[in-house]
């Protein structure tokens, strides 16, 4: 399991109040917070230093090129915009500490430091950050249009695009009974219902932002589950490749063309089996019951292969809400097995909430980012169940007292 400790990174001030600081991503990790509390700042993070670890894994590069001074900054927080979040100067300099199975990176004095860690295994992640700018996406043809745009939007749309060009036929969607088809020789998407078809352009704002992350998660979760078979490098094995990539740094006879094409040749031995989907908003502009849908969805894509994670950053009650459902269905799931009654109690369970879409609540974690103060904090889960006592719920609390008080000034006219 990798972690995250953050300190003085944009609006993140202490970073987590609990677990030593330490945010670790599980198999489903959300973030929940007012807007500027910084909920996309650390999944961006999150995103970035397990790229980094990859390709230090993968022998993109060797650990000195990510060590040279302002690389982290001038570049790889670049991608995301994050380049200005980094605090440099003064007594409140930023801190980052970031340990995965294969290495422990930390920022600290703005300096970068990598060491290797041994005794895990390692799954090669497909890395993909979703966009809550991607509601746009459908009238976009190509990356060029988006000059203004981030380097993860157009990472985004790459993937938009191979999702499109490996579908075949209509596509099911989650919500409203609908089905999506390409049409490649126009080069337009359709939605087709009960008795209409529409360009996914003409069609609502909710299926604009729904159907891009969906065939993008459904596209790359299939692609890594064809790679998974294989089993993740053990400890050994990937000292063997670590040895095969400095071997290769080494061999100054070789130019840097060689040596990126030998590079390339161990790395293929080497597939991708975890699938990191780093989803911002899904419940964009979509109705409660759609928000649902489109949760199973992506739970069900990141049960594919074991190595998956899912993180997410929302503003929906829903989201939390439904969650807890998932959760506690897979906690009946395993009691109805255990007490052999499957045949009587399975299929109604699976009227509630699809099988594929369970998870363990030893497989969750929910952070609560607090604007005001900069800090983090990890949602209880009595049970295992992610309380109600949170932030998005403290706000239906609110407006509910709020009506309250509107009442008792009618009573007193």
């Amino acid at each position: 399991m990798s972690r995250i400790r953050i300190k003085n990174f944009g609006p993140i001030k202490e970073g987590l109040l609990d677990n030593n600081g330490w945010i670790e991503v599980k198999k489903a990790t959300v973030f929940i917070g007012n807007q500027g509390s910084g909920k996309s700042a650390v999944a961006k993070l999150i995103s970035t230093f397990t790229w980094i670890e990859k390709a230090l894994v993968r022998g993109d590069y060797d650990k000195k090129w990510f060590e040279r001074k302002n690389k982290l900054q001038n570049q790889y927080l670049k991608y995301h915009r994050l380049e200005n979040y980094l605090q440099v100067k003064g007594d409140n300099k930023t801190e980052i500490e970031y340990r995965g199975d294969a290495y422990w990176i930390k920022y600290v004095d703005g300096s970068l430091s990598i060491n290797e860690t041994s005794g895990s295994s390692y799954s090669l992640p497909q890395i993909m950050y979703v966009p809550a700018e991607r509601n746009f996406i459908a009238y976009v043809k190509t990356a060029k249009e988006l000059k203004l745009s981030s380097e993860s939007l157009k990472e985004f749309l790459t993937e938009f695009e191979n999702a499109k060009d490996a579908m075949k036929g209509h596509v099911k969607l989650p919500i409203n009974n609908s089905d999506i088809e390409y049409d490649k020789l126009n080069d337009t998407l359709n939605l087709r219902g009960d008795g209409y078809k529409t360009k996914l352009t003409d069609a609502s704002s909710g299926f604009q932002s729904l159907v891009p992350l969906f065939l993008v998660s459904d596209f790359l979760a299939v692609s890594v589950k064809k790679q998974s078979d294989k089993e993740p490098m053990s400890s050994d094995e990937l000292q063997r490749f670590k040895k095969g990539i400095v071997d290769i740094w080494a061999n100054t006879s070789l130019t840097d063309e060689q040596r990126r094409i030998a590079l390339s040749a161990l790395s293929s031995k080497f597939n991708k089996t975890a699938f990191v989907n780093i989803v911002e908003e899904p419940e964009q502009n979509l109705f409660p019951s759609s928000q649902w849908q489109a949760l199973q969805c992506l739970l069900e894509f990141n049960n594919m292969s074991d190595g998956n994670k899912l993180i997410i950053t929302t503003h929906s009650p829903y989201i939390i809400n439904f969650l807890s459902i998932a959760i506690q269905a897979d906690y009946l799931r395993d009691k109805i097995i255990e007490a052999k009654k499957q045949n009587e109690f399975l299929p109604r369970l699976e009227k509630v909430v699809s099988g594929k879409s369970l998870i363990s609540s030893a497989s969750v974690i929910v952070y609560q980012l607090n604007e005001v103060d900069g800090t983090i904090k990890t949602l209880s889960a009595p049970e295992g169940i992610p309380t109600d006592k949170n932030y998005l719920n403290d706000m239906l609390r609110e407006g509910n007292n709020l009506f309250d008080t509107l009442l008792e000034i009618e009573e007193e006219i």
